[in-house]
């Protein structure tokens, strides 16, 4: 399951995201703001994704995106929680990088420096892209933990 949230400057990027998830056949619930609201806040939404990632009941892992203006405080506050690892996104290839090494499982976007096309790409590169599963990178995340 991929699960969504942004405040108010992520929300347009937002529902084109669920276009394209829709799109490519993908799950995905979308946990807010269900409205375009000036007033919203980010953390609500990041942290409603959060506490969702890491709960999967089957094989396949669960994964968040998080969108707000600059992305910083959607990544800021996704990563307080365990089981999150959330990286700020802006090319497809650093993405890329990211799940092969790291395997986040959580992507954050930054809605005011992002154009649709290369936040597609990200977005896809995310999704597609498996953890390396490498002895050094597994090493290196247990020491995160």
């Amino acid at each position: 399951m991929i699960y969504l949230g942004s405040d108010h400057r992520g929300y347009n990027l937002k529902e084109k995201i669920k276009k394209w998830l829709a799109e490519w056949g993908q799950e995905f619930e979308d946990l807010g703001n269900d409205h375009f609201d000036p007033e919203d806040d980010y953390p609500i939404f990041a942290a409603r994704v959060a506490k969702k990632i890491p709960n999967s009941q089957s094989q396949i892992p669960n994964f968040g995106i998080i969108i707000c203006g600059s992305g910083v405080g959607m990544d800021i506050t996704a990563n307080r929680y365990q089981g999150i690892r959330c990286g700020l996104g802006f090319l497809p290839e650093q993405i890329k990088k990211a799940r092969e090494d790291d395997d986040i499982n959580c992507l954050a976007l930054a809605a005011d420096f992002l154009d649709e096309k290369v936040a597609k790409e990200i977005v896809k590169t995310f999704l597609e892209t498996p953890f390396s599963g490498q002895e050094n990178k597994i090493r290196r995340l247990k020491k995160i933990e």
